[in-house]
């Protein structure tokens, strides 16, 4: 499948587009992982929603193949809510996207769908990160593996993933998380001052997000905590909340995505 090109500012996006159909349903995937990333990991699997919808995934500013600039600005998830709504705009002109996000994905469709709620229709919310009370501390993270990278590369990089504590759930469902990120590591540092210096909006704007909305967080994972999406649950007026509490449902996701998109 060859790619796609959009052109904005400070990036060219790289994205490709599978199935088709009436509607258009666009992944945003999470911090440091890309397209190529989630297909060699499997953690992530959304070719269902191809059956009967034109998927379009894209690689966000400065991961895998999309270019990016050494501006921490740029990657804060209310900057990258404006490269998606470019690409919907580019993708579906005439009409409303769907969309799937993951972490950061699923941080960047938030910010998206409180700018223009009328480019969205339905949307699928995998491991909301931590926002609002439990973001200080991961933003602390970030800063300093920003700081690590600078003065270590990647090789200090390595060392401190492989002593990092892993996902349990992950871990019984025979995924490894030991690669890269892929990001260039001379934009690695900016990529994680950009995310230390994000949050949700204010509880009152995610609020108005009136969009029938899939909740799916996963259990046993302080960097995506459950309770996330429980106040998530709880602020937004149309959404439906599943916590997966085995490597089986996270395996259905996709299924269970196509399901409710179809809706």
């Amino acid at each position: 499948m060859s790619d796609r090109h959009l052109d904005i500012p400070g990036s060219r996006l790289a994205y490709d587009i599978s199935g088709a159909g009436d509607r258009v349903v666009i992944v945003a995937h999470g911090l440091g992982a890309s397209r190529a990333a989630e297909d060699a990991e499997g953690v992530f699997d959304w070719s269902a929603v191809a059956a009967d919808a034109r998927l379009v995934r894209y690689d966000a500013r400065g991961h895998g193949v999309s270019t990016g600039r050494a501006q921490p600005s740029d990657y804060r998830w209310a900057a990258l809510a404006d490269d998606l709504l470019a690409l919907a705009d580019a993708v579906s002109p005439d009409a409303p996207v769907d969309a799937i996000g993951a972490s950061m994905g699923t941080a960047t469709i938030i910010w998206a769908a409180t700018r223009r709620p009328e480019r969205f229709r339905r949307l699928v919310l995998s491991i909301p990160p931590t926002a609002w009370g439990t973001r200080a501390n991961q933003g602390n993270l970030y800063r300093a593996g920003a700081d690590l990278v600078e003065r270590e590369g990647m090789d200090g990089w390595r060392r401190a993933m492989a002593a990092a504590p892993s996902v349990p759930i992950l871990e019984q469902g025979g995924w490894a998380f030991d690669r890269d990120p892929d990001v260039r590591a001379d934009l690695l540092p900016s990529v994680f001052r950009g995310a230390a210096g994000s949050d949700f909006p204010g509880a009152d704007v995610v609020a108005t997000i009136g969009h029938e909305t899939l909740l799916l967080p996963w259990a046993t994972d302080s960097g995506h905590p459950v309770s996330t999406a429980e106040r998530l649950a709880e602020l937004l007026p149309s959404a439906t909340l599943e916590v997966a509490e085995t490597p089986d449902t996270i395996r259905g996701w996709g299924a269970r995505a196509a399901s409710f998109l179809r809706g």
